[in-house]
């Protein structure tokens, strides 16, 4: 499936108003231990088929359980989900725990349209993995989303945001929808999922975190 990081301009966003040193210093500020740094997201006026829609997303709650096309796709999975366990291993110990955390990521970003490793970076600034992580101003969970939009798209229910599939869920769907606003610009998308449009320091963050989550294999 196409990723968004290819919806956008060329170079989905890694290169713009950026480069290495200044991705990993940004990083260094967002990534301080024991805090999470995001959750600005803004209740901003939607229309009544977008908010139609975010609801739908989100309220398909069929499990993660991939499905693929051809052996190849499969064994390319298989090669995914090992590395990334690896990688992962020292912020999630237990086994079970890690790798059904990352077999929701994989589903969640598919089924979103978005790029695997740069939700795995936003997670890690956002949460540093932690999946009861809140900010100081209320977000909560993996992908830091704000209580407001369980009542805006969900059930109503912010205590939801600390299920694991429920919070993927919301994050991947909330950044689709910051993209398709921002018609493919990663780089604002990010800002906006933030609450800071337009300003480096977050997206910049985000993108050097996702270097660490870029599989290959």
């Amino acid at each position: 499936m196409t990723g968004a990081v290819s919806r956008g301009r060329p170079g989905g966003g890694l290169t713009r108003r950026t480069c290495l040193a200044a991705s990993v210093g940004a990083a260094s500020v967002w990534l301080a231990p024991g805090v999470a740094h995001a959750g600005g997201q803004l209740e901003e006026p939607m229309a009544d088929s977008v908010r139609t829609a975010l609801s739908s997303a989100i309220a398909n709650s069929a499990p993660p359980v991939p499905t693929f096309a051809t052996t190849e796709a499969h064994l390319s999975y298989l090669r995914w989900l090992g590395a990334m366990s690896e990688r992962l291993q020292s912020r999630k110990p237990d086994f079970n725990t890690r790798i059904e955390f990352l077999q929701t990521v994989w589903y969640e970003t598919r089924r979103a349209g978005l790029d695997t490793s740069l939700m795995m970076g936003l997670i890690q600034v956002e949460s540093a993995f932690r999946k009861f992580a809140v900010s100081n101003v209320g977000a909560r969970g993996y992908t830091q989303v704000m209580p407001f939009w369980t009542r805006v798209i969900g059930d109503g229910d912010p205590g939801k945001l600390f299920h694991m599939q429920t919070n993927l869920r919301f994050g991947c769907v909330i950044l689709r929808h910051y993209l398709d606003r921002e018609r493919g610009d990663l780089f604002m998308a990010l800002g906006r999922y933030n609450g800071s449009r337009g300003r480096d320091p977050y997206p910049n963050a985000v993108f050097g975190a996702q270097r660490r989550w870029v599989f290959t294999g």
